[in-house]
C-alpha cells in the first residue's frame, strides 16, 4: 500500500511539474535597460508588448503567450549572442525594438538565418530595408530617411539654409546624416560640415566650437537619447540659439524633452510619428501604460505594441509560428490599432506611415507635465519612405525577376 501511496505521489508531482513546464509561445524584447536609449526604450518596450499580448487575449496557438527581455548594453555581440540563445535554446518565436543600429543588423542576420520574424521599433538606420534588409525583417516604427523627410524639408524652406551637423559615430548617426544631407541639398539648402561623437558623450564643447566657427543657419543634432539631450543642454550654454542658430533635433522623442524641461527645449523642432495628446484612442492607450510606467509612451513604444499585436494576428491568421508565412501574411494584412490606420507593410519589409512636424512648447503654453508638444505640418507616409524604385533591397530585385 505504501508503495502506491508513493507511486500515485510521484505520478501527482511528475503531473505537476509537467503542468508547470508545457510550452509557451515566447516573444523577446531585445533592448537597452542600463545606458543612454533605456529610457527612450527599457522597460517601456516590455510593457507596450505586455499589453499587446493582454489585448490579444494572452494565448495563441493554444499556448499562453510570455513575453522575456534581456539588456544589448549597445554591443552587438551582446545582442547577437542574445539572440542566438533565445532562438536556439529558449525558442523564442520573434524577436522585438532592438535600438542601437549597430545592433540591430546584427541581430537581423541571425534572424534570417534562422528565419525568425524581426519587429523592429526602436532602430532607426534606413539601410534595415535597404541594402541590408531581411525576408524576416519588419522595420516598423520610424528610420532615418522618414526623420529627414519630416526635418529637413521644413526646416529650410522656413529659412534654415546652412547646415552643420554633430553626429553620433555609429551606423545609426551616420544614416541619420546621409539621408538628412540628402533631403537638404535636394531643397535647396547646404551642409558647411560635420563632426562625429562617441557614443555616450558628456562634453560637447569642442564640436559646439566647430560648429559655431562654421557660422550655420542649424546645428542638427544627428544624435538620440542622452547623447542628444547632453548636446542641447551645452549648446544652450554656449549661446548658439542666442546667436540666431536653430538646433534641430533629428532623432527625438517626448522622453528627451520631459528630461530638458520646456525652459531648455523651448522651440526645438524635430519630426515624430507618434505623440499621446493626438486623438482619444492615443491618449486612452497612454494613460494605460502612463499607469504601469509612470511616464507617457514615445512612438517606439507605441511600435513596440503595434508590430507584437499585428505579430500576433498573423499567427492566428495562419495557424502556425512558421517565419515565413508568418511575415508573409503580416504583409498581406492591414494594419491598424491605435497608432496605425489602414496600414501596409512594404515588399521590403517597411512600414510606411505619416510622419508629424513638432515643436516644443514654451513654459507658459503648457497645461501639465506631458503637455509638451505643438504640431506643425503632417507629413504624408507617401513622402516618409524611400520609394520602392530607388531601394538598395535586394527582396525587391528578387521580386521583379519572379
Amino acid at each position: 500500500m505504501r508503495r502506491i501511496i508513493v507511486s500515485m505521489a510521484a505520478l501527482a508531482i511528475s503531473l505537476g511539474l509537467a503542468q508547470a513546464q508545457s510550452p509557451t509561445f515566447k516573444i523577446g524584447v531585445l533592448n537597452d535597460q542600463s545606458s543612454l536609449y533605456s529610457d527612450l526604450t527599457g522597460t517601456g518596450s516590455v510593457t507596450a508588448a505586455k499589453m499587446a499580448v493582454e489585448d490579444f487575449g494572452g494565448k495563441v496557438l493554444g499556448q499562453r503567450i510570455e513575453v522575456i527581455s534581456a539588456d544589448h548594453q549597445n554591443k552587438p555581440d551582446v545582442g547577437s549572442t542574445v539572440a542566438r540563445r533565445w532562438i536556439d535554446v529558449d525558442k523564442v518565436h520573434a524577436i522585438v525594438d532592438v535600438p542601437a543600429s549597430s545592433v540591430a543588423f546584427a541581430v537581423q542576420e541571425i534572424t534570417r538565418e534562422t528565419k525568425t520574424p524581426f519587429l523592429i521599433s526602436g532602430a532607426a538606420s534606413s539601410d534595415l530595408t535597404g541594402k541590408s534588409c531581411s525576408p524576416f525583417g519588419i522595420h516598423w516604427t520610424y528610420d532615418t530617411y522618414a526623420l529627414a523627410a519630416g526635418t529637413a524639408r521644413g526646416v529650410v524652406q522656413s529659412g534654415g539654409k546652412k547646415w552643420y551637423f554633430i553626429t553620433q559615430d555609429n551606423a545609426f548617426g551616420h544614416a541619420l546624416q546621409r539621408d538628412i544631407a540628402g533631403f537638404v541639398k535636394a531643397a535647396g539648402g547646404e551642409v558647411l560640415g560635420s563632426t562625429a561623437h562617441p557614443l555616450n558623450s558628456s562634453d560637447f564643447s569642442s564640436y559646439l566650437v566647430q560648429a559655431q566657427a562654421a557660422k550655420p543657419d542649424v546645428v542638427a543634432l544627428a544624435t538620440a537619447g542622452s547623447d542628444f539631450t547632453n548636446a542641447l543642454k551645452q549648446a544652450s550654454e554656449f549661446g548658439l540659439v542666442a546667436e540666431g542658430i536653430k538646433i534641430v533635433g533629428t532623432s527625438v522623442t517626448i522622453n528627451d524633452v520631459h528630461s530638458l524641461g520646456l525652459e531648455t527645449a523651448q522651440g526645438v523642432q524635430f519630426a515624430a510619428p507618434f505623440y499621446w495628446d493626438m486623438t482619444p484612442e492615443t491618449r486612452t492607450w497612454s494613460q494605460r501604460f502612463y499607469d504601469i510606467e509612470g511616464k507617457m509612451p514615445n512612438h517606439i513604444h507605441a511600435g513596440v505594441y503595434g508590430a507584437v499585436k499585428h505579430y500576433l494576428e498573423a499567427v492566428q491568421a495562419v495557424g502556425s509560428s512558421n517565419g515565413a508565412k508568418v511575415v508573409e501574411k503580416m504583409k498581406a494584412m492591414p494594419i491598424n490599432d491605435f497608432f496605425t490606420r489602414d496600414g501596409k507593410i512594404r515588399p521590403d519589409g517597411k512600414v510606411a506611415r505619416p510622419f508629424y512636424l513638432f515643436e516644443v512648447k514654451a513654459p507658459s503654453e503648457s497645461k501639465g507635465e506631458w503637455d509638451l508638444l505643438t504640431m506643425l505640418e503632417v507629413i504624408p507616409a507617401e513622402e516618409t519612405a524611400v520609394p520602392l524604385e530607388q531601394s538598395a533591397c535586394g527582396l525587391l530585385k528578387k521580386a521583379s525577376n519572379e
